[in-house]
Formats: structure tokens, C-alpha cells, sequence
């Protein structure tokens, strides 16, 4: 899971690209980059935060009234400055990409591109075969008189070829910024409009939560398949690709997205808050009461907001997060993922000493965080916890972006919900019943493959075995 954003206009666009990745920084931590055209292509990428990489140097030196950004999570490939996005290549034309998600038929797009087009990419990032597919299939066009119909059929052939979940934004050069969705829409993408005293701009983002900060109006959620392509007299075209039916990523409304941000016309603070209130029926169900709900911070607010409102209860805040320290989950190794739960919270003891505490969390994905989540209730003098996810148990492995990929690490996959009470030390286990997610997500068709095991794409066996194996040399690295 990435962070993407890509603008188009009449002025100077840098400085849209910078703060808009600022404000998607919680979709990614390892690195951020931004590529801009005018004339030619003007770089910076670097490893760490936002505002670590980029500075007023940055924004003196990258020209141009077109560009695209990007803040990476790891999730294929090693995490070293090669595999920093955008990425950029001249064969056989100027493109720069950047883009959300993971290729799933990775190995055999590289060895068809070799074998086809003698093309080796330079890096182990899966934004390397949809570049360079894409850019195959331009070579075949008239490239000094391209048309926006050639350029809908090379993207529909890439969505053909390349297999998995991906969010497109890319620069042709000297002829505008382009946008495509993976056949079943599993990532999101937002197109956004801004008009400022007779200047005009266009926007893709990740999350609407960009423009509502830059002052653009959203004017669209890209669907599965979606292709739109803005010329450099910014006249917007559109059309489908390839399309299958739509699997929209559920943790996008669980954990990823802010709590503000809307996707298909559906407020992921309004998912998490009927996400909560659902679970209230287990505890009548139990005959408990909790005496306080409180939430893991931040993620855990709204689903916590709707438990204590169905069960009658108050919602305090009785875990404070330094703001400093990153998301745990998105941590790339276990020691990581467990220094920072260590360091990331703590305790208001008056709101939880003597009490049965209902501690709220998104999910449980490795037991890790929930796991030290309990105790440091329990050393602050909570007579009981009771532990709350509000999702399903992750049973099954995401192969579309998300840092939950090898089987073995998913703790409900190999332990039962009484095992898995036992192991977090908590007096009691609550998971979002899986048999409702249909009535809560009943508007939009969601990928739920990470609890059911049901994926959209194809040859998942196969993906599995590749990650596990890809995942197991990069820690040789």
C-alpha cells in the first residue's frame, strides 16, 4: 500500500505535489519522490519522511505545470533507493509512473518483457513491468502524433497482461498526465478539479483527503478497469480498459484510509462506526458490560465510538500515541513492529484503573500490537480487558498491498479465538462477525480475500510461493 498523487495545470505544480504527500504520509513511511516535465524530466527521491526528503531547494528546482509524487510501503521488492517510485524510462518514449498496489504475475511479465522486448528492469519494483509494458505497447504507435485512442488501447492491453491490484498515474511526456485502475478496482484513485481566478488544474490522489486540503473539488472515485487520460490543453478523456467486476479493497474503510476520507460516496469513519455498533449484539449475546470502551489509537476511534453508543457505555480516551512514531502495522520486521508498539503508547491510568475495560482495535493481524496492548492495560490496574477487533479474523495472505503476505504470520490462521484470547493475555475476544460485512459494506463491492480466502485474480497458489520465496531473499540483503 502506497500513497499517490499526480497534478496537471496552468501554473507551476510542485507545490501541490509536496503537501499533497504530506498528507498521504500515513500511507507510507519508507521513502517519497516526486517527478515533474517541462522540457525534460527534474527528479528527487530519497529515503524516510516527506518533509526528510524534500526541501525549498527542491521546489526552486523541479519546473514544470505537470507531475507526479509518491510515498512507499514496502511490499515488493527491498527497501533501498532503487526501488524509490516515480520511476522513470525513455524506451521508446518519455514516461515517468508511480502507482499503489502489487503486481501479482511479476516473474513472468519480466521474463515476457526480456524475452519480447530485450527490456531488464533495473529495480525489484513491481511498477517496473507496468512501465515498461505500457511503454512496449506505445512503441507501437505513432509516437509524434499520438492519439488518446492509442493511448486507451496500449493501457487496456497492460491491464490485459498484468495481473493483480494497481492505481496508475504517469507523465507521457509532451503530452499530458494519464490514470488507470487495475481491471477489478482494488486500489483507489480520486479525480479532482481546481479553478483559481481563470487558472484551471487537474488531480489524482489516493484519498479525496488531498484535495480537500488543496482546495480542489473531487469529481470522481476512478472505477475498476477506469482509464483518463488529461491532454496538455487539459481536456479530459475517459473511457474503460479492461474491466472485470469490482473488488474493492475493505481495508481501505478498516485501517489504511484516514478517517476522513470517502470512497464511492461511503465515509470510512461511518464504516468503522457501524463496524462498532454490530459488535455491541456479542457482548449482550455474553451478558457483558464493559465499565469504559476506549480505543487504540487512531484507527480504533470511530469502530470504538459505535460500541460504546450501542452498548450504553462511555468512550473514553485511555491509550495516548506519540504522534511522532510511526504505524506499527506497516513496520517491514517483527523487532520494528514490536520497538514501536512499545514506544507508541501509553496509558491514562485514572481512566482505566479498577474498571473492565473494552479495548478496541482495527483488526489483529500478527497479535503483536494487541498482544502489548493488554498488558499495558493490565500493569495500569485494569480489573479486565476485553479485547475488540473490528474486523473479521485474517485467516489468509493479501497479495494486493498489504504487509500481511506470508501465511505463517497470520496469527488466526494457525490459532483458534481462544488460543488467540490465551496468547494476548486478554479476559475476553471480540471479532467483527464475517457474516455481516454484506450488510455493512452492502453499496460497494469490497475484496474480503484476506478473511475469506476469495481472491479476485487468478493463480494465487503460485503468487504466494513467489512472495514467500522473494520475502526470505530480501532478508539476505
Amino acid at each position: 500500500m502506497c500513497g499517490i498523487i499526480g497534478f496537471t495545470g496552468n501554473e507551476k505544480i510542485v507545490g501541490d505535489l509536496m503537501y499533497g504527500l504530506l498528507t498521504l504520509q500515513h500511507r507510507g513511511q519508507d521513502s517519497a519522490g516526486i517527478v515533474t516535465f517541462e522540457k525534460m524530466f527534474h527528479t528527487k527521491k530519497g529515503m524516510g519522511l516527506v518533509n526528510e526528503v524534500f526541501s525549498q531547494k527542491h521546489y526552486e528546482r523541479l519546473q514544470g505545470k505537470i507531475g507526479i509524487g509518491h510515498v512507499r510501503y514496502t511490499t515488493h521488492g527491498s527497501n533501498s533507493i532503487e526501488n524509490v517510485q516515480p520511476i522513470i524510462t525513455n524506451f521508446p518514449y518519455g514516461l515517468a509512473m508511480v502507482h499503489n498496489g502489487n503486481v501479482t504475475n511479476f516473474k513472468e511479465m519480466e521474463k515476457a518483457l526480456y524475452e519480447e522486448y530485450h527490456v531488464l528492469p533495473n529495480s525489484t519494483n513491481d511498477l517496473e513491468i507496468l512501465l515498461y509494458t505500457l511503454a512496449a505497447e506505445l512503441k507501437n504507435k505513432d509516437l509524434k502524433h499520438l492519439k488518446t485512442k492509442e493511448i486507451f488501447d496500449a493501457v487496456k492491453i497492460t491491464q490485459q497482461k498484468v495481473e493483480g491490484a494497481y492505481a496508475v498515474i504517469a507523465i507521457i511526456a509532451n503530452h499530458g498526465l494519464l490514470a488507470f485502475m487495475d481491471p477489478n478496482g482494488i486500489r483507489p484513485l480520486v479525480l479532482g478539479k481546481k479553478e483559481n481566478n481563470g487558472s484551471v488544474s487537474y488531480g489524482f490522489a489516493s484519498e479525496n483527503i488531498t484535495f480537500d486540503h488543496l482546495g480542489y473539488e473531487v469529481v470522481k472515485d476512478l472505477q475498476a478497469g477506469e482509464i483518463v487520460f488529461i491532454d496538455n490543453q487539459l481536456n479530459i478523456h475517459t473511457g474503460i480498459g479492461h474491466r472485470k467486476e469490482q473488488h474493492f479493497c475493505v481495508f481501505e474503510y478498516m485501517y489504511f484510509a484516514r478517517e476522513d476520507s470517502i470512497f464511492y460516496r461511503n465515509n470510512v469513519a461511518g464504516k468503522r462506526v457501524r463496524l462498532g455498533q454490530k459488535i455491541a449484539k456479542q457482548f449482550k449475546e455474553k451478558g457483558l458490560k464493559p465499565d469504559v470502551v476506549i480505543d487504540v489509537p487512531n484507527s480504533g476511534f470511530f469502530a470504538a465510538s459505535g460500541l460504546a453508543e450501542a452498548l450504553n457505555v462511555p468512550h473514553h480516551r485511555g491509550l495516548v500515541k506519540s504522534n511522532y512514531i510511526g504505524r506499527s502495522f506497516i513496520a517491514p520486521e517483527q523487532k520494528e513492529r514490536e520497538n514501536i508498539v512499545h514506544k507508541k503508547l501509553n496509558p491514562i491510568k485514572k481512566a482505566i484503573r479498577n474498571k473492565k475495560v473494552a479495548v478496541v482495535d482495527d483488526s489483529i493481524v500478527r497479535g503483536t500490537t494487541s498482544k502489548r496492548i493488554v498488558k499495558i492495560l493490565k500493569d495500569a490496574g485494569a480489573k479486565e480487558v476485553y479485547f475488540v477487533s473490528a474486523a473479521p479474523p485474517v485467516k489468509y495472505p493479501c497479495v494486493y498491498g498489504i504487509e500481511m503476505s506470508i501465511k505463517t504470520e497470520l496469527i488466526a490462521n494457525k490459532k483458534t479465538k481462544d488460543e488467540i484470547r490465551k496468547y494476548i493475555g486478554a479476559d475476553e475476544l471480540f471479532y467483527f462477525d464475517l457474516n455481516e460485512l454484506p450488510d455493512v459494506f452492502d453499496k460497494i463491492k469490497i475484496c474480503d480475500a484476506c478473511f475469506t480466502g476469495n481472491y479476485p485474480t487468478k493463480n494465487i497458489n503460485k503468487v504466494l510461493k513467489d512472495i514467500e520465496s522473494e520475502r526470505k531473499e530480501n532478508k539476505k540483503i
